[in-house]
């Protein structure tokens, strides 16, 4: 690529990202939480304004598909939009979702979750990062290279918006399977994952697996009165506290025997900054042994995320009967899922506590991923990178899970897949006040056009 072809592209985009904030704007107003609790008929909305957008940007074949769940239930809809191919040019496919994770509750959050709110060079709202600007970043891409004419756009498009990544993915297995000639392709890059900081981009190169589930743990028939059985009998909370206090040793590594950790990475996060960027009160430590950045990429981590308990409102005197857990563990990469969960299955009922009667009841489960080492399409990204942001990218691990990326390489074994991100540290993405930086989401958008260009020069 020419010096004047990457100036004339970084102009274009520029003069093109005022009209892609408004449209990012216009998306993150449509509240489309795939979360079974609400209303799905925003996700469906969701999926024609997106499908819409990429029709506007010049793109011929545009559908909205959907596949059934494992329990036969139709899928969410998604969106894939297509441009063939030049003759003897490769394909892209272009990978982001348009369902959001629930606001939680809005006295958390400073603006209104679905009224796009700048502020400073952000800009606020419940899926302006995750993923409704990854959307952006591909639409954007598409009209910096000449669409809707097309005269620019060197290699073959494919867009798949999927519209249930919140929700677990749960019939993208089955999408791929019924869909697998027209979302083909040489190239996949999933734009759903995060960059070092602010004006330091990276390739997503291993993200940890998961396996999910309900520990249920049930000491008494029913419940009774506290003070004439209370001190012969504990109450199901507190049994439940001490079972689950056992899945971490002192330090607060993760103490479950048949786990994976992978190696160390090759960069670390710096304390101060992963403290501020996680919020971390003044005074709790750490927890756990070796880098921060191994912690939170290469080993296992386990969190209990709800718990079914009286109310305090509603507590009355009495021993709890029961309490359920629900448990999400994260997986080094090279663990497999089937085996962490027999683990944790295991575990739970080694370390029954007193006795108590306890069930694990398997939910999600997803594999991990590592990059296959320093490929010509990871090269291309790198160089378009560095060109967009003036420095050179860097290669990290990310704790949290994409698992149909493992789907991806099983249907689709020759695609080089790129992980790349448009959040930052401070992004807050699945949280209150969930937001975009526009400088890195305009950085994005040339990083993806520039890709775009050096994989048509050849892979």
């Amino acid at each position: 690529m020419t010096t004047e072809t990457s100036a004339a592209l970084r102009a274009r985009v520029a003069e093109l990202f005022p009209a892609l904030q408004a449209d990012l704007e216009a998306l993150v107003r449509i509240p489309s939480v795939s979360a079974a609790a609400f209303d799905q008929a925003h996700v469906a909305a969701s999926a024609d304004a997106t499908a819409q957008l990429l029709r506007d940007a010049g793109l011929p074949d545009v559908q909205i598909l959907s596949a059934p769940r494992p329990d036969g239930t139709p899928g969410a809809p998604a969106v894939v939009a297509r441009r063939p191919a030049p003759e003897g040019a490769p394909t892209v496919l272009l990978y982001a979702h348009h369902d959001v994770q629930p606001p939680g509750d809005p006295a958390t959050w400073d603006t209104d979750p679905f009224e796009p709110t700048q502020v400073g060079e952000r800009l606020f709202g419940r899926g302006a990062a995750d993923d409704k600007a990854g959307i952006v970043a591909h639409l954007g891409a598409l009209r910096a290279l000449g669409l809707p004419e097309g005269a620019d756009l060197p290699v073959g498009v494919t867009v798949f918006l999927e519209g249930e990544e919140e929700s677990g993915s749960p019939s993208f297995r089955a999408f791929l399977e019924t869909y697998r000639d027209l979302l083909a392709a040489d190239v996949i890059v999933v734009a759903d994952s995060t960059n070092w900081k602010v004006g330091v981009p990276a390739l997503t190169t291993s993200l940890r697996g998961l396996v999910d589930g309900e520990i249920e743990l049930r000491v008494l028939d029913h419940a009774v009165h506290s003070g004439m059985f209370g001190g012969a009998v504990l109450d199901a909370v507190t049994l439940m506290s001490r079972l689950v206090a056992t899945f971490h040793d002192e330090a607060g590594d993760v103490a479950i025997d048949g786990l994976v950790t992978a190696p160390e990475p090759e960069v670390d996060y710096a304390e101060a900054e992963f403290r501020a960027d996680s919020s971390l009160l003044d005074g709790v430590r750490l927890a756990g042994t070796g880098t921060l950045s191994g912690r939170l990429w290469s080993k296992p981590a386990l969190s209990v995320i709800g718990m079914d308990v009286t109310s305090v409102a509603e507590a009355s005197n009495t021993i709890a009967p029961r309490c359920t857990a629900k448990v999400s563990l994260r997986l080094a990469p090279g663990q497999d899922p089937a085996e962490a969960d027999a683990a944790l299955a295991t575990h739970v009922e080694r370390h029954a506590p007193l006795g108590a009667q306890v069930t694990w009841r398997s939910g999600e489960q997803g594999k991990p991923f590592l990059a296959q080492g320093d490929t010509a399409a990871m090269r291309a990204a790198r160089g378009a990178f560095t060109e967009a942001w003036g420095v050179a990218p860097v290669d990290v691990g990310v704790g949290g899970s994409i698992p149909f990326i493992a789907d991806l390489l099983e249907i689709f074994p020759d695609a080089a897949i790129l992980v790349t991100g448009v959040e930052d540290p401070d992004s807050r993405a699945h949280g209150a006040n969930e937001s975009v930086h526009l400088g890195e989401l305009q950085k994005v958008v040339l990083a993806e056009a520039l890709l775009l260009t050096k994989v048509a020069e050849g892979l």
